[in-house]
């Protein structure tokens, strides 16, 4: 395949000057040389060619043009490309959005949509998204699905970051020294030394410090700052004309108070049932009876138990722990006790081999990387308060003085105290207090040691605070040889082997009324039991993956075939092969802990505890109806280690494999040498995966299939006006089968399948009407909606808009059910007031919720919808977790209908040979929906980002000195939305872009 130069060509998405890269092209390519004679050369079909001849819709970034554009990371990409949206999401990653298609899926074991790709060889994992762009060659975006070429999960498209390479012959140094508001401090080098005329290494840095965007009121702090720096090496060996060898490593290390989510955002329900209503997103906190503390610690649900009423943090018909806290009015104001802390890294090794035969080319790639993030934040961003806690601790205190008072049963007289009981207490005094008025909470450690194993976090109102870290390892070796003939047929074929393996990923809730529900519900369980004293374990929430691994082959190959001089065509297949297992657990509350336990997990009394409900356990052990075959570990004594009993896992332990053959055909048409027009067809797949344990137990699928993806694309790219006009046209038409959808099930994100439609236009112009003039405009439209009946619960609404319903919170564990029917009010009634709870009532009216709700216990509902006694009421069902609704229609998550972006530069030339370039930058982002349930409360609204900067070049561009201000209108832009579990409030978590930033800038280089 012979790459012919094209004037502009490889600026496709608003690129700025031609890299150094570049190839020469001939004098018979170029019509005016006034503009240079080079061209942008992509590996967009895994060789190198022409961008503008390439029958994909691909834009390149050269170095200068990320720099003139202020591309610092994917945040900033996504801002100039058409139909491409990023955000942060809520368990320390990222989603990157092509034509609608992203990382909608949520757990260990899903894949993203977008393949992330270091000088073409795939990345697992990676915090790529979190560094900043240094010393690189360019970078390619690829639209639509590369299954074929770039592997199983490249459904939406691809990004490759080429690195640069070190360069033969010559001695080359730069640096760069940026000061900005917020204190920000950023360098970046590169050295290149020659080795003798065959080898050469390079070296490239980074380093970024600056305080905090966001300003924390309680302690009148900044946190959410960046303290981070990278590391690349590079060394290349060309032994002969056909052979290169290059190696890379590079290391990534961030350590500083960085935010995960901006803010919380909630209608706030003041009956707290929900926690947070249906129609906005105010700035205000949930209503924190609603939340498994606020349900569980209640004075109502002890009382239902048997213990004393006074030991409850709240009432649920009472004010909550929020009910005076302000939330400031502002997305970079909060107010926490607890300091964010954030940590990642990561390691990559790389090295790849070509070497040619003549026409033939063989290259061989193997990467190596690890990557790890751990961060901590406040739960919920904000201080809360015990509205019981002189009553709940006072009672607290006299029971671990003096015991459990015995009342006389007839005259109700006091008898004293049960000798010895007050051992039961006096642990969790001892853990939760220390001495000086603070609260302590457990401690988030891998080990599962908490606060009643000495390991806490003590602060004067009892923080709350998660926890999300993840240990990987991946590597890959991929090999393709290709073909360079001078005939019509040519030929690509590769294979590529891979593994990813997690060995730690765990997800944690802490709060002080989490380890205090846990002692006071444990040692009353114990006492009763007549066991030792023991809390309920895990005295804090955690979903934990401890292994999980995926093994994944390809065969791939593609054919070129050029029917005449201007009609080609390209027809390629691909089979993958993916294979992945996984062990994993979530625990709450989950089974009986004896006081002074170094390791939970190490309870005698675990027998019951079972990590896989889908597995039952053998029924002879069933002691209420032994031979049972719907036996569960719930009827079984919990007397035991945990994994003792045949059936009753200490973990969950599943494998799945996936197998899909994809490929695509392209018909391209050279109109004349500077225009081209290309229709084609792929199918692209991504690999299904497997769906957490749940805690409580709801009926969810154990996995979720695989994606597959059918695309239609039809293309022109064009040179008009003697190469001063580019004009790039691109259609598409996408039918989606099975796409991976995450919503949140008991604290836990659960995936299930939809079918979609997809369809699109975008259009990329490039105008250089004189040679100092540069001016860049996209338009991109895109239709992205559920196609056909797909049925699923709204978490925010589980009545399902059925104004007969009422909506039910469980106090026994935070989550939501509905019950339906004409009689369900009175039912609910009739039972709550056996059970000393309220009637249904309903919510407020500009709530968005038709039905009524009520506190009650789903499992008690369910099981009297049987009773002849309610019979009269009609038929009753109760479901959980709520009443499904159609998304027939609905807007996919993250897909923009609108994006524009117009850019400006101009360069005036001075006869010393200095130059001065300013320029201006503008996108426009149009609405789009953070879930599929689409309503208002959903909405993203559009939102503008605007750049600007202006640069002194010395003569031959040997320094410069550089003012910029990037998001001049200071706008909070929301790029994407997380709303929470029914048991945490459904609250619901933003990701804004950053805040207004300026500065200056010098750099030189020789």
């Amino acid at each position: 395949m012979r790459v012919r130069a094209s004037l502009l060509a490889g600026i496709c998405a608003s690129a700025i000057s031609f890299p150094a890269f570049a190839q020469e092209a001939t004098d018979d390519d170029l019509t005016d040389p006034q503009f240079g004679n080079t061209v942008i050369i992509v590996t967009a079909q895994r060789q190198a060619q022409s961008l503008q001849e390439v029958p994909i819709a691909v834009s390149a970034f050269d170095a200068e043009a990320l720099e003139a554009q202020q591309i610092e990371n994917a945040s900033d990409l996504q801002l100039t490309l058409p139909n491409v949206s990023f955000t942060k999401s809520n368990f320390t990653a990222s989603s990157f959005t092509i034509r609608g298609i992203g990382d909608l899926c949520v757990g260990v074991s899903c894949d993203s949509a977008t393949a992330i790709h270091l000088n073409s060889a795939p990345l697992f994992s990676t915090r790529l998204f979190e560094t900043e762009y240094f010393d690189l060659e360019r970078i390619e975006v690829l639209r639509g699905p590369q299954g074929t070429l770039f592997g199983r999960n490249a459904t939406s498209g691809v990004v490759n970051v080429v690195t640069a390479k070190p360069e033969l012959g010559a001695f080359r140094a730069s640096g760069e020294f940026e000061y900005g508001n917020y204190d920000s401090i950023r360098a970046r080098g590169m050295l290149n030394v020659p080795l003798g005329d065959t080898m050469a290494l390079r070296a490239a840095g980074y380093y970024l410090n600056r305080d905090g965007y966001t300003r924390n009121l309680f302690d009148g702090s900044r946190i959410d700052g960046r303290d981070m720096y990278a590391v690349r090496g590079s060394f290349r060996w060309e032994p002969g004309p056909d052979t290169t060898i290059d190696l890379l490593g590079f290391y990534f290390r961030e350590n500083d108070d960085r935010l995960r989510i901006q803010k919380q955002l909630c209608q706030r329900d003041p009956t707290g049932v929900l926690g947070c209503l249906n129609t906005r997103r105010d700035f205000a906190k949930t209503n924190a009876n609603s939340t498994f503390t606020g349900t569980l610690g209640s004075s109502e649900f002890l009382a239902i138990n048997g213990i004393p009423a006074t030991l409850g943090l709240n009432s649920l018909y009472g004010p909550d722990a929020y009910a005076n806290f302000n939330e400031p009015n502002d997305v970079r104001v909060v107010n926490t006790q607890f300091t964010p802390e954030y940590f990642s890294d990561e390691l990559q090794l790389q090295a790849h081999v070509e070497q040619g035969f003549g026409p033939l080319k063989l290259s061989v790639t193997g990467t190596y990387q690890e990557t790890e993030v751990d961060s901590r934040q406040d739960y919920n961003l904000g201080v809360g308060a015990i509205p019981q806690a002189g009553t709940a601790f006072t009672t607290l205190n006299s029971l671990a003085a003096n015991g459990i008072p015995i009342f006389d049963p007839v005259t109700d007289a006091f008898l004293g105290f049960a000798p010895g009981t007050g051992a039961y207490f006096q642990p969790i005094v001892d853990a939760l207090f220390d001495g000086t008025g603070n609260l302590c909470v457990s401690d988030t450690r891998l080990d599962n040691r908490g606060a009643f194993e000495g390991e806490r976090i003590c602060t004067p109102d009892g923080t709350q605070f998660d926890r999300s870290n993840q240990q990987t390892k991946g590597w890959s070796v991929e090999a393709i040889l290709s073909s360079d003939f001078d005939g019509p047929f040519n030929f690509l074929l590769g294979g590529i082997y891979a593994e990813n393996e997690f060995s730690e990923n765990s997800y944690y809730v802490n709060a002080f009324a989490i380890d205090y529900i846990a002692g006071v519900l444990g040692s009353f369980t114990s006492l009763g039991g007549g066991l030792p004293p023991s809390y309920l374990g895990t005295s804090f929430f955690r979903n934990n993956t401890s292994d999980f691994k995926l093994e994944s082959f390809g065969i791939f190959g593609e054919v070129y075939f050029d029917i005449t001089d201007r009609l080609k065509v390209t027809a390629g297949l691909r089979y993958n092969d993916d294979s992945k297992s996984i062990q994993a657990r979530s625990t709450l509350a989950s089974f009986l802990v004896p006081y002074g336990t170094t390791d939970p997990f190490a309870t005698p009394f675990g027998g019951g505890f079972d990590a896989d409900p889908a597995t039952n356990p053998d029924p002879a052990l069933n002691l209420a109806n032994p031979g049972d075959p719907e036996t569960t570990c719930a009827d079984i004594s919990p007397v035991g280690p945990i994994g003792s009993v045949p059936g009753c896992e200490a973990f969950q332990e599943r494998s799945v494999g996936f197998d899909e053959m994809t490929g695509r055909l392209v018909v391209d048409y050279e109109l004349s040498p500077d225009n081209h027009l290309y229709f084609s067809y792929s199918r692209g797949y991504k690999s299904g995966g497997i769906n957490p344990p749940l805690q409580p137990i709801f009926q969810v699928n154990d996995s979720f299939d695989s994606e597959q993806i059918d695309a239609f694309e039809i293309g022109s790219k064009n040179t008009f006006l003697d190469g001063s006009l580019q004009v790039n046209l691109t259609g598409f038409y996408y039918k989606y089968s099975d796409l991976q959808l995450s919503r949140i099930i008991a604290r836990t994100s659960v995936n299930d399948t939809i079918d979609a439609k997809i369809w699109g236009l975008e259009l990329e112009t490039i105008m250089r009407p004189s040679y100092n003039w540069l001016i860049n405009m996209n338009v991109s439209y895109l239709n992205a909606e559920v196609d056909g009946d797909q049925f699923f619960s709204n978490p925010r609404d589980p009545g399902g808009g059925d104004p007969s319903a009422v909506i039910i919170k469980d106090i026994t564990n935070g989550a939501l059910c509905a019950v339906t029917g004409a009689g369900a009010n009175a039912f609910v009634g009739l039972v709550n007031g056996g059970l000393g709870l309220q009637a249904p009532a309903p919510f407020p009216a500009d709530g968005g919720i038709a039905s009524n709700g009520a506190f009650s216990i789903c499992s008690v509902l369910d099981a009297q919808t049987a009773n002849p006694a309610f019979a009269a009421l009609g038929p009753l069902d109760v479901l959980s977790p709520g009443v499904q609704v159609n998304l027939r229609g609905n807007k996919l998550p993250q897909a923009p209908e609108f994006k524009a972006s117009i850019g400006v530069q101009y360069t005036a030339e001075f006869d010393n040979g200095m130059s001065l370039v300013p320029r201006f930058d503008l996108a426009y982002t149009g609405e789009q929906f953070g879930n599929v349930f689409n309503g208002n409360v959903n909405r993203i609204k559009p939102f503008v980002q605007a750049n600007a900067q202006i640069q002194l070049n010395g003569a031959d561009d040997r320094w410069f000195v550089r003012g910029f201000i990037q998001n001049i209108f200071d706008s909070d832009s929301v790029t994407g939305l997380y709303v929470t579990d029914a048991s945490s409030g459904l609250f619901t978590n933003i990701f804004t872009l950053d805040p207004r930033r300026y500065g200056i800038a010098i750099g030189a280089k020789f």
